[in-house]
């Protein structure tokens, strides 16, 4: 039984989504089996009742003391379309079914991606204090000790948890020498400046980022007035 167990748990897991759309391609199956032995349940039992009613016809025929009359029967042409009404009304139902289960999968689907966006930037909005004290760190290096083994390395780990952010999908907000921009800039301070235009913030105080085109972090910027 362990035996058993263990090799149920050494099998290859698959992904949510593709878990997802298996059991839903399982139930659309499932749907249109079970919708066609209904019709095919349905033609039999129209048939075994015509074939019952043909028989007690022929027998009541065959007796020369029944006296009553045999009903009507009912045309073949109305019994093939009683049934093609039948087997429309079933296909209607498998189609709309399988339009609820393909409405679910991309609703289930959609969700998901923003569940997993939405870890993935609470993530990267803790990271982001991290980045901020390498950068610090590095900038308070004196210039005679750039070139020893420690600073290397900080600056070796400050660029690789720069390349990984970048392929995240996250990227810093320009800001000094640009237009002040609300949706970007958070202004805390007004400042005087030679060099830029009123409403251009001419200092960065803390570095913003986007993630996927969506601001994560405004820049912390001083404009000039």
């Amino acid at each position: 039984m362990a035996e058993a167990e263990n090799k149920k748990n050494e099998q290859p897991g698959t992904e949510p989504e593709e878990f997802m759309d298996e059991t839903a391609e399982e139930i659309m199956d499932e749907t249109v089996e079970e919708a066609m032995d209904e019709a095919v349940e349905e033609a039999v039992d129209e048939t075994g009742a015509e074939d019952a009613v043909d028989e007690t016809e022929a027998e009541g025929t065959s007796d020369p003391g029944n006296e009553e009359e045999p009903e009507p029967k009912a045309p073949a042409g109305s019994r093939e379309k009683a049934l093609s009404e039948k087997v429309a009304a079933l296909e209607d139902k498998v189609k709309r079914q399988m339009a609820e289960f393909d409405n679910f999968r991309k609703r289930t689907s959609k969700e998901k991606e923003q569940m997993f966006s939405m870890g993935e930037k609470s993530v990267i909005e803790k990271m982001l204090p991290v980045v901020d004290n390498f950068e610090r760190g590095l900038a308070a290096v004196p210039e005679n000790e750039k070139d020893s083994a420690i600073v290397s390395g900080m600056e070796m780990v400050y660029k690789q948890l720069i390349k990984q952010l970048e392929d995240l999908g996250v990227k810093p907000i320009e800001a000094v020498g640009k237009e002040f921009d609300p949706n970007f800039h958070n202004a805390v301070m007004q400042v005087e400046s030679d060099e830029f235009e009123t409403g251009v913030v001419a200092q960065e105080f803390q570095k913003g980022y986007t993630y996927h085109d969506m601001v994560i972090r405004h820049s912390m910027v001083g404009v000039v007035s």
